[in-house]
């Protein structure tokens, strides 16, 4: 249960970055309330996972969620860039977050 909580907390970590920028530095006060919600949530689902998982496990898959998707995001809805190196980094970024889990002991 805890890699549940601690995958969706990073889902939410994409969440709050990307209200962050529909927020417009907090002048639409609608995306700032789901900054302020997703950012709660991805804390506190960050914290009930490392009530069993280590620590720096948890802490870099919650990252690597929120890095990975984050970009993705960006990409797919502010046009971002998309060329062969900032992809190749993403998957190695991704491969890294799959070998942590795939090594953590609990």
């Amino acid at each position: 249960m805890a890699w549940f909580y601690l995958i969706l907390g990073g889902l939410f970590e994409v969440g709050f970055t990307t209200c962050l920028k529909f927020s417009n530095n907090f002048t639409n006060w609608k995306w700032g309330a789901g900054f302020f919600i997703c950012i709660t949530l991805s804390f506190l689902l960050l914290n009930k996972a490392v009530q069993t998982l280590p620590i720096g496990t948890a802490y870099a898959v919650w990252t690597g969620i929120g890095a990975a998707g984050s970009t993705l995001v960006g990409i797919a809805l502010f046009k971002e860039p998309s060329d062969f190196w900032r992809m190749f980094f993403l998957f190695l970024l991704i491969t890294s977050i799959l070998g942590l889990k795939l090594t953590a002991k609990a």
